[in-house]
C-alpha cells in the first residue's frame, strides 16, 4: 500500500510541473520516510514470521507430550485399576486367614510348646552327656598318665634288671622290654643239665639276683615258663614228656625265688609249655639250644587300670 501511494505522488509530482519546489521537496522526504517505515515493517514481518514458525514447533513439541501423557494417563488409570483389583483380592485373602488363623495359631503353639519341651528334654541329656564325656575325659587322661607311668617303672624296672644281671648276659641270659612287659630268659645251658630240673649253682646265682629285684618291686605279676624242644622221652623215664619236664623246671625257678621272704608268693606263677612255644627250628642243634629255656615274665598289676576301663565303659 506504501508502495501505491509512493507511485501516486510522484505521478501527481510529474503531471504539474506547475508544483512548487518546496512541495516537492516535501513529498520527497515523506516517500524516504515512508521506504524506510516500509523496510522497518518488513524487517518486522520477517521477526513475525520466525516467531511464527518457533511458536508453531513449540506447539507441536507441545501437542506431542500431551499425547504422551494422555498415553501415560491411560496406562497408570489401567494399572491402578488392576492394582486395586490385587488389593481387594488381598484384603480378601487376609479376611480368610483372619478368620482360621486362630485354630491355626494355637495349634502352632501347642507344637511349639511340644519342640521347646523336647528341646529342654534334650537339653538336659546332652548336658548329661557332655559332664560325663568330661569325666571319661578326664580319667582317660588318669589312664593314659597312669600307662606311662607304668611303662616308665618298667623300663627302670628293665635297666635294673639288666644291671643286676650283667654278669650273666653272654651266658645264655637276656633281659628285654616289649609290650609292656619285661622278659627275662635263661637258656638251659645256664640252669639245668640235659633231661633235669634240678638248677646248677651258677643258674640259681642268676635266679636268686633275679628274686633281690623282684623282692624290691611287690607290684609286679612274675609268670614262670619253661620250654623245651621236641626231642621226646621214653614212657618209663621220670619224665613223662616235655610237658611234664618244662613244668618241673618252671617249679624248680619258683622254688628259689620262693625262698626270697620279700616276694610276695602270690605274684608268683609256674607254667608248662613243652615244645609248643619254640623260638627258633628244632631242625638244627642250635635252634633246639635256644627253644631249650626258662622264661620270665614281669608284669605290672593292672588292677588299677582294670578300674579305670570299666568306670569310662
Amino acid at each position: 500500500m506504501i508502495k501505491k501511494v509512493s507511485i501516486g505522488l510522484l505521478v501527481l509530482a510529474l503531471s504539474t510541473s506547475c508544483v512548487s519546489k518546496k512541495i516537492y521537496n516535501d513529498l520527497e522526504n515523506k516517500f524516504a520516510d515512508l521506504k524506510k517505515e516500509n523496510r522497518s515493517l518488513a524487517d518486522e514481518n520477517s521477526n513475525l514470521q520466525q516467531g511464527k514458525n518457533k511458536a508453531e514447533l513449540e506447539r507441536d513439541g507441545l501437542k506431542t507430550d500431551l499425547d504422551k501423557n494422555k498415553a501415560d494417563l491411560a496406562k497408570f488409570k489401567a494399572e491402578y485399576a488392576a492394582a486395586q483389583e490385587q488389593f481387594k483380592a488381598l484384603q480378601d485373602s487376609y479376611a480368610a486367614l483372619e478368620k482360621n488363623s486362630s485354630d491355626a495359631l494355637q495349634s502352632n503353639l501347642k507344637k511349639n510348646r511340644d519342640l521347646l519341651g523336647q528341646l529342654d528334654e534334650k537339653g538336659k541329656a546332652l548336658a548329661l552327656e557332655q559332664e560325663r564325656l568330661s569325666k571319661s575325659a578326664q580319667r582317660l587322661q588318669e589312664l593314659e598318665d597312669l600307662i606311662a607311668a607304668k611303662e616308665a617303672s618298667m623300663k627302670k624296672l628293665k635297666e635294673t634288671l639288666s644291671k643286676a644281671l650283667n654278669s650273666f648276659e653272654g651266658k645264655g641270659l637276656t633281659v628285654e622290654q616289649k609290650n609292656g612287659k619285661v622278659y627275662v630268659s635263661m637258656e638251659n645251658k645256664l640252669l639245668f643239665n640235659s633231661g633235669s630240673w634240678a638248677v646248677g649253682s651258677e643258674g640259681k646265682k642268676a635266679v636268686v639276683e633275679l628274686g633281690k629285684v623282684l623282692g624290691d618291686n611287690p607290684d609286679i605279676a612274675v609268670l614262670i615258663e619253661g620250654h623245651t624242644d621236641d626231642d621226646a622221652f621214653s614212657a618209663s623215664g621220670p619224665i613223662a614228656d616235655n610237658w611234664d619236664l618244662s613244668t618241673k623246671r618252671a617249679t624248680a625257678i619258683v622254688a628259689i625265688l620262693s625262698e626270697n621272704k620279700k616276694i610276695n608268693k602270690q605274684n608268683l606263677t609256674a607254667a608248662g609249655r613243652g615244645e609248643f612255644s619254640p623260638l627258633a627250628s628244632n631242625a638244627t642243634a642250635d635252634g633246639k639250644a635256644k627253644n631249650r629255656r626258662i622264661e620270665i615274665i614281669l608284669t605290672p598289676r593292672l588292677d588299677a587300670i582294670a578300674e579305670m576301663l570299666n568306670e569310662i565303659n
